[in-house]
């Protein structure tokens, strides 16, 4: 007869606590999928560094992928981390809460991109790892992990974002630090255009750099030999001072400099001693335009010609002024005139169109609907004379060319490039190469063939362009790759271009697009040539100056110096033997060791 047995009573709690470790309430999370998401949260931030050039996905995905990894991390906390529901409701719930309350007193800076990029993706890894620690903790787990969230939120509100560097990487201060904008306000006495009594006669003067990159808008400096040897003979310092932030260049008129910068809520056209930096007038008024890539200030360069100074701001004010006092004849809204889209009324990274003055017109591009693209407006008055289609946003501006013994303007924007008819805007011809991404640079004209180019990504393409009785031809003879710039400006000189291919220069043959080298890392800098002297000089992101060999067989660097601090993306400006430097916090000017004395043109006279 069989009989029942009872287990031993002492087995009875090791059963109960095995049964409770199975139970869906108190295991360990499953911590290794965690771990590999973690790990891809900073692969994706330096991900780009495995490229010497890298491309716009990866550069995308090093700026949106922390955000992406950070969402499935909180995929894994619902369905694969072993807790239980009520655990990853009540968790998730509570982490929201806590993450999301600082972020209504983070820094205005921070806001927007800054909470996607910096804030969110850290949170998650802030809390991702506190799991990975003390996920074996069923009772406390949550608890901690919501106290590292919350505090990890709460330090973001001690931070102010700076924008980024070229690639993307961002630049953070301390909120309660003065900016450098806010340091320079405080360090200047505001000079108002009426109060100022400039005797210069303009009329007379020598427009010598009189607008953005130069009289032909490529980026040349003739007459100039720079000494090659900067160890023994080093540029001099001969003035430097704050300034407002802008991403302007310079245009010089005599002894004048021409320049944008934010000044608080107000944007600024600054006259400036070119001889000492000090302030001669500015002319303020209510704009300001910010972004948090790049940050606050105006990005076109002023135009200056003896009817005035053309200034068109980050926001769209366009306006005329006098050289002599800055003193406002005329101002137009360009969003008016353009009949932007409401929901767009302006560029993301804001209006860039350096002004282009030509036989009585100011143009800029506006990318407004139908004939809103590109205006142009009366320089006496100020009234609109034409406007044509010009796609809806570029940051190039109107260069004017001649091509085909025909006098034009040519104008990229993000559906190709267009050559207009200066007299009524109409198109004389138009080359089709879609974009969606931003185009920035200014076109390169060799006899009748066009160079233009992308974003990042796509390279430069050359057009062979002709007319015959009226009919034009627009061939692509090429599109290369071995040159992919991205908002730095190219030159070409003697059968080549030399330029950005991403960060790192090189150059290539006009003829055939066929890289021919690259090397030398300046970040996103820009460069000017000297055209007699075979010579390049390069102002790096760093705010170094760069001389180089323009030499298509190789890389030859010659010399290089500190000249300025912070992120510089401004173009730099060479006059005789000066060299005109800024960024968004500072402006310099460098005397540079000419080797022969430049040519004694009237410019270069008022120089000295």
């Amino acid at each position: 007869m069989a009989t029942e047995t009872t287990p031993p009573t002492d087995t009875l709690p090791e059963q109960t606590e095995k049964s409770s470790e199975t139970g869906s309430s108190g295991r360990p999370l499953r911590r290794w999928p965690l771990v590999i998401l973690l790990l891809l949260i900073p692969v994706c931030w330096y991900l780009q560094l495995a490229w010497e050039t890298p491309p716009l996905t990866v550069m995308m995905m090093s700026f949106f992928g922390p955000l992406v990894v950070g969402a499935a991390v909180v995929v894994w906390w619902l369905f694969a981390s072993r807790a239980s529901w009520p655990e990853k409701l009540l968790a998730l719930l509570g982490w929201s809460i806590v993450g999301a309350v600082p972020c209504f007193f983070l820094h205005p800076t921070m806001k927007g991109m800054g909470t996607m990029y910096n804030v969110i993706p850290t949170l998650l890894l802030a809390g991702g790892v506190s799991l990975l620690l003390f996920g074996g903790l069923p009772k406390t787990r949550s608890v901690i992990t919501l106290l590292v969230i919350g505090l990890a939120s709460a330090g973001w509100t001690l931070a102010r974002s700076e924008g980024v560097t070229s690639d993307f990487r961002s630049e953070l201060a301390w909120r309660w630090e003065p900016s450098a904008e806010e340091q320079y306000l405080a360090s200047i006495e505001r000079v108002d255009a009426s109060d100022s009594e400039v005797s210069t006669d303009f009329e007379a003067a020598e427009f010598h750099w009189p607008e953005f990159r130069g009289p032909e808008r490529d980026g040349k400096v003739h007459n100039v030999s720079i000494a090659e040897d900067w160890e023994a003979n080093p540029p001099k310092l001969l003035w430097k001072s704050r300034i407002g932030p802008a991403w302007s260049s310079f245009a010089v008129a005599g002894p004048y400099l021409f320049t944008q910068e934010q000044r608080g809520d107000n944007e600024a056209v600054v006259c400036l001693q070119a001889d000492t930096g000090e302030i001669v007038w500015a002319a303020e008024y209510e704009s300001r335009f910010w972004e948090p890539v790049a940050g606050a200030g105006p990005r076109a360069t002023p135009t200056v010609t003896a009817e005035g100074v053309f200034a068109l701001g980050g926001s769209g004010l366009l306006h005329r002024l006098e050289p002599e006092t800055g003193e406002v004849i005329w101002q137009v809204d360009i969003k008016n005139d353009a009949d932007r889209d409401p929901e767009m009324p302006m560029p993301v990274w804001g209006f860039a169109s350096s002004p282009l003055v030509h036989e009585g017109l100011v143009i800029v591009h506006a990318g407004g609907t139908g004939e809103g693209g590109v205006l142009a407006y009366d320089v006496e008055s100020g009234e609109l004379r034409w406007g044509a289609e010009s796609g809806d946003h570029s940051y190039s501006s109107p260069q004017f060319a001649r091509i085909a013994e025909t006098d034009g303007i040519l104008m990229i924007c993000n559906e190709g490039v267009r050559f207009l008819d200066p007299a009524d805007g109409s198109v004389l011809w138009n080359h089709r190469w879609p974009y969606d991404g931003y185009r920035v640079l200014q076109p390169v004209v060799d006899n009748d063939a066009v160079y233009i180019s992308t974003g990042l990504g796509e390279g430069t393409r050359r057009l062979d362009v002709a007319e015959e009785d009226g009919d034009w031809s627009v061939d692509e003879a090429w599109t290369s790759r071995g040159m992919k710039p991205d908002f730095n400006d190219y030159i070409e000189h003697d059968g080549y271009i030399y330029g950005f291919d991403v960060a790192i220069f090189g150059c290539i043959d006009l003829e055939t697009g066929k890289r021919e080298w690259k090397g030398g890392r300046y970040g996103k800098g820009q460069a000017v040539l000297l055209t007699e002297s075979n010579q390049i000089l390069v102002l790096s992101e760093k705010g170094e100056l760069v001389l180089l060999e323009a030499n298509p067989d190789r890389h030859v660097e010659l010399a290089k110096v500190p000249a300025i601090d912070g992120k510089t993306w401004n173009h730099p400006v060479v006059v005789g033997d000066r060299v005109y430097v800024r960024n968004a916090e500072e402006a310099a000017c460098y005397v540079l060791p000419v080797s022969s004395e430049p040519k004694d043109t009237p410019a270069v006279a008022a120089l000295r």
